[in-house]
Formats: C-alpha cells, sequence, structure tokens
C-alpha cells in the first residue's frame, strides 16, 4: 500500500476546535499553570505531531499488519517497522506532553494532549496502544506511596517504560469481580501475586527496558466480588533497593492471541508466579483496587473513543480523495445522452450523501471528545468546589457516550468510506479494509457497548439524579430557544428543538418502565446511549455553525470553503441524524417484555 492513500489528518478541524469554538487560549492558557504554553506553541506542536504521525508513525502501519508476531522465552518480539515508529515518537519525547512539569514534562492541557493522540492514533492505532506509560506515571504519582514513586517514576519517564492494564481473566470476562488472581503477603507493601489473565493489550515487547503491569488481585481474607480487589505495580524486570534493574520478575506472556485486527498490538495472556514468584506492590499500600483501576479505564475509554473518531476521519478524508480523482459513469441528469463525458464520481448524488454522512459524523465525534476535553480543562483549573464538583459530572457523563457511540457507528460509516471506494476498497492495495478490521475491536475494548449504556443510564443519570443530564439539556434548549443565525440554521433549531423533546419523552418513558420491570433498561440502555450521544453531537455542531457563520459575517476567516463546510455539516448531521431520536422515542414505547419470557428454544 502507497502511504499517500494512508493517514490523513485533519489540523484545520482541530485548529476550529481548539481556537474558534472553544477558544482554550481565552479560558485555559490563560491559567497560571499553563503560562508556559500559548496558542502558536500548541500550533507548532500539532503540526510537528503532525509531520511524526505522516511520515514515522505510518509508515508502519501495513508491516505492523502483515508482519506476524513472535513469541520467544515468554517476550513478544515485535516488527522493525513498528519499534522504529515507537522510537520516533520517544525521539521526540512526546511521551512528555502529560507528565507534570515538577517530573520534567510538559504538563499540557487535556485538549492538547488528546488532539495529539488523535494523530498518533489514527496513523497506526497499534503503535499508539504501546505508548500507555505515561498514564500509569500519573496513576502512581498521583496513588503511589512516596516510596513506590521513588523507584518507578522517574525510570519510567527517562527510560520511557511500557505499562498495561490487567484486568481480565478467561472465566470472568467482563465480570472483574469473578477474578481468581491471589496475592499473597511477603512483606510491607510487597506480594506474590499468583494467576492467569488474558486480553492484555500490548502485556509484553521488546522494545523497553521495562513494563509496568498494573494487575487487579485478590489478597487472602479478602472479600468475593469486585470490591475485594486490589491493584498492584509488577514490573517485569525487578528493581533493586540501589534503583539498578534487576532480575526477570515472574510474570512472562503464555500466548499471543489471533485477531481480526491490529495484528501489531500483542495481545497477551500474562501468567504470574507459574515459575518464579511474581513480586509486586500494592498501589499506595492501600485495598482500593477497583477505585485506583478506573483512573486508567477512564484514560483508556477516552483513547478507544477517539481512536474509533481518527479512524473514520481518515478514512473519510482518504475516501474524499480517491472519489474526486476517479473517473466513471455520467452525470445523473444526462443518463440518457451516452455522447457526454464521464464524471469524477464525487459528482454522483449517493457518492456525495456518503461522503457528507462521513464529514458530519467525523466533525461531530471530534467535536464531542473535544468537548469533554474542554470540560476536563475547565475542571482541572477551576477553585470553586461546587463549579469544580459540576465539571466533574459532566465529564462523567460524556465519558461513556465518546466510548460507547464513537466506537458503534464509526464502524457503521466506515462502510460508507468503503462504498466510495467501490471493489477497490475491498483490496489491500488502500487502507479501508485494515481501518474496519482494526476498528472493529473498540466496541469491545474497556467494556463493551452495553456496559457502557449500562453505566451511562443508572451512574452518570440516574445516580446522578439527572444533574449533570439537567445541565446539558439546559444549555440545548438555551440554543434553539435563541436562534442566533435563524437565517442560516433556522430547520436545525427546530429540528434540535424536536430531538431534545424527544428525549425528555424517551427519560419520563424509560423511568416508568424501570419501575416495573430492570429488564427494560438492558433492552434499551443502547438505544438510549445512542440517542443522547446524537442530541449532544447535534447541539454542538450547530453551535459550529453558528461559529462559522459569525467568522464569515465578521470576514475573520480565510479559507472560506472550511466554514461553509461547517455550517452544512450541522444541517446534514440534524436533517439525516437526529429524526432518528423520534424512531427510538416509539421503539422503547411499543417495546414490551414478551422477549424476555420467549423460551431459550426458540431462538
Amino acid at each position: 500500500m502507497n502511504n499517500n492513500f494512508h493517514y490523513k489528518s485533519n489540523l484545520n478541524d482541530i485548529f476550529f476546535n481548539l481556537f474558534d469554538f472553544f477558544k482554550i487560549q481565552d479560558n485555559i492558557l490563560t491559567n497560571k499553570k499553563y503560562s508556559h504554553i500559548d496558542k502558536n506553541i500548541i500550533k507548532e506542536m500539532l503540526n510537528n505531531i503532525n509531520i511524526l504521525a505522516k511520515e514515522k508513525i505510518a509508515n508502519s502501519f501495513v508491516d505492523g499488519d502483515r508482519t506476524e508476531l513472535k513469541l520467544n522465552n515468554g517476550t513478544v518480539m515485535l516488527p522493525t517497522s513498528i519499534k522504529k515508529s515507537m522510537d520516533a515518537y520517544y525521539e521526540g519525547n512526546w511521551n512528555l506532553l502529560n507528565i507534570p512539569q515538577n517530573l520534567g514534562g510538559i504538563e499540557a492541557p487535556n485538549s492538547l494532549n488528546w488532539a495529539a493522540f488523535e494523530m498518533i492514533v489514527g496513523a497506526n492505532p497499534s503503535v499508539a496502544l504501546y505508548l500507555f506509560g505515561s498514564i500509569v506515571v500519573n496513576l502512581i504519582n498521583e496513588c503511589g506511596t512516596e516510596k513506590q514513586k521513588n523507584i518507578f517514576i522517574k525510570k519510567m519517564i527517562q527510560d520511557k517504560w511500557g505499562a498495561t492494564m490487567v484486568l481480565t481473566e478467561s472465566e470472568s470476562g467482563s465480570d472483574v469481580g469473578a477474578g481468581k488472581t491471589q496475592a499473597i503477603h511477603i512483606k510491607d507493601d510487597i506480594y506474590h501475586i499468583k494467576g492467569t489473565k488474558r486480553f492484555i493489550t500490548n502485556g509484553d515487547y521488546n522494545n523497553t527496558k521495562n513494563i509496568i503491569h498494573m494487575v487487579l488481585a485478590r489478597p487472602k481474607n479478602a472479600i468475593q466480588g469486585i470490591k475485594g480487589l486490589s491493584l498492584f505495580i509488577v514490573p517485569k524486570i525487578w528493581i533493586n533497593e540501589d534503583l539498578t534493574y534487576g532480575k526477570r520478575n515472574g510474570v512472562f506472556c503464555t500466548n499471543i492471541e489471533k485477531k481480526m485486527g491490529i495484528h501489531a498490538s500483542a495481545t497477551c495472556e500474562l501468567t504470574f508466579g507459574a515459575k518464579t514468584p511474581a513480586k509486586g506492590f500494592l498501589l499506595g499500600n492501600i485495598h482500593n483496587g477497583i477505585k485506583q483501576m478506573f483512573k486508567l479505564i477512564e484514560q483508556a475509554r477516552m483513547a478507544v473513543g477517539i481512536k474509533s473518531m481518527s479512524t473514520l476521519s481518515t478514512a473519510y478524508l482518504n475516501a474524499l480523495a480517491f472519489t474526486k480523482e476517479r473517473i466513471q459513469g455520467i452525470d445523473l441528469t444526462s443518463i440518457f445522452n451516452k455522447t457526454v463525458n464521464k464524471v469524477n464520481i464525487i459528482k454522483h448524488p449517493d457518492i456525495r450523501r456518503m461522503l457528507m454522512m462521513q464529514k458530519s459524523y467525523a466533525e461531530g465525534m471530534r467535536v464531542l471528545c473535544m468537548y469533554c476535553n474542554h470540560i476536563h480543562d475547565l475542571q482541572i483549573i477551576e477553585t470553586d468546589i461546587t463549579k469544580s464538583t459540576q465539571y466533574k459530572k459532566i465529564l462523567n457523563l460524556l465519558l461513556p457516550l465518546i466510548k460507547g457511540y464513537n466506537s458503534e457507528e464509526s464502524y457503521h460509516i466506515l462502510n460508507m468510506s468503503l462504498q466510495c471506494f467501490g471493489g477497490s476498497g475491498y483490496l489491500s492495495d488502500y487502507p479501508i479494509e485494515q481501518y474496519i478490521r482494526d476498528q472493529k475491536i473498540d466496541s469491545l475494548y474497556e467494556g463493551t457497548t452495553h456496559i457502557q449504556s449500562l453505566d451511562l443510564l443508572f451512574r452518570k443519570i440516574i445516580k446522578d439524579n439527572k444533574h449533570a443530564f439537567n445541565i446539558i439539556i439546559n444549555n440545548i434548549q438555551h440554543t434553539y430557544n435563541n436562534k442566533i443565525f435563524k437565517d442560516h440554521l433556522s430547520i436545525e433549531y427546530k429540528i434540535l428543538q424536536n430531538a431534545h423533546n424527544c428525549i425528555l419523552e424517551i427519560f419520563n418513558i424509560i423511568t416508568n418502565q424501570i419501575g416495573e420491570s430492570l429488564y427494560y433498561a438492558g433492552l434499551h440502555a443502547n438505544n438510549i446511549l445512542k440517542s443522547l450521544s446524537e442530541l449532544i453531537i447535534g447541539w454542538l455542531l450547530i453551535k459550529q455553525g453558528e461559529t462559522s457563520c459569525a467568522l464569515l459575517k465578521n470576514n475573520k476567516c480565510k479559507h472560506t470553503p472550511f466554514y461553509q463546510g461547517k455550517i452544512f455539516s450541522a444541517q446534514f448531521y440534524c436533517r439525516n441524524v437526529l429524526p432518528n431520536i423520534n424512531c427510538i422515542k416509539n421503539i422503547i414505547l411499543n417495546n414490551n417484555l414478551d422477549i424476555m419470557n420467549l423460551s431459550d428454544n426458540s431462538f
């Protein structure tokens, strides 16, 4: 595959989100916490990461997919191309972006961190998934004891260690609380870990001096279930008391899973303590495992949602380039005139429909992610506890939408990218077929879509007494009531209002149904996540349409077609997607529990 047909970034839209829409230069970068960063620095950083992504990270995209990973004495051997891509990332010190300044990092805002990640993960998701070490540095820095920080943090940063999240076991699956991996206390905060975990992303590889495994295990006499689990720091290579590298610890990769996609990402079975003891430190020397692990899970869920969005974005831009070049068929209005010239397929109505569907979804998912990270930035700098708590609740509500909606809908819309290529898209000559294979895992990673949906419904809405939900709903109502640019978006304001009212009806219906039986939540939670996501995305796209209208009106934009495209994205998404919320309302209203009473033999 020619890399000209692979990663294509959308820096224009990233900059639009950061500086035109969320205006981080006015409300985030003005805080003294970020006095070392300004708009020009961010633009320069993202331009450099864009070059890195296209030239160094994307170079291993095909080779990593086609080259089988090898297992040698419990160590995963990576393709040379993948190692070169990782090395290029670390040579640029990009791992320091989200590390605090007092640890030698850049300490950039979340908005910048995740904008950079979008380009890296879009260029090569397998490479991006190996770059988890800095996330674990921040966890140990937040939750670890002083001794643990002294042992691990400096070496993790300087020697660019890898890191993993180790939750899943063969018998327990998503039921993490059923895990049987044991933690046997030795002395102080040191334990021996014994058990086998599976589906561990990048559980081992040969391009780092060490790997830190963050392992959930159950200490002796701990209660059963999820609350009985503790979190342990288990290094691949033990670190001696004088902070030198010691012997290989008793954790080994015992199998590499064979997968549909992301072939260069080693999905491992890890066995702890089979031949030699697997020693680990109890994180923070307190038994608070699942709460600590969720700090990583939340980061991973954001990463998965951005991975899906970025894959869709580059697929769309590849499809767009292809349809502008590919000549086939004549204009539909001249179909009976066989003498006219054939046209580029972008001139065909259905191709334009599919391109705009891809564009509006990709931009909608991007602004949803950026909205969440902007809220996170506001929460970090907020000094008022009440407002900070409010931001945190909104952040919590948005996260299952980003992970669940982006991962589900990207897969469906990617099929439109494939359609734009026709039969050529099914060939490995073009990247679309690999995009689809690499992206499909996202709806399963870090909790399936239904797990996200139940989390949204019960924890983020009902348990919160709709506090964050109502804040967003009221903001949406404020938008369609004010109709700032009714000459350009009048129909969209009306559609948004109808969708808003449908969401309120949906929650009234489901609240009554849940009072009758929790089965209704199980049957409809996915549709609730989908409809709420689409309402919020539609609202954000309209707000972006308003921003674009203002810039065009004031002649403050150099790229008029770009801003016109932003307005049309809002119009298209609202007119073609938001009406589905009414359909979902009717589905929820008209269904019953008959399916739960059906004999298993009738399926």
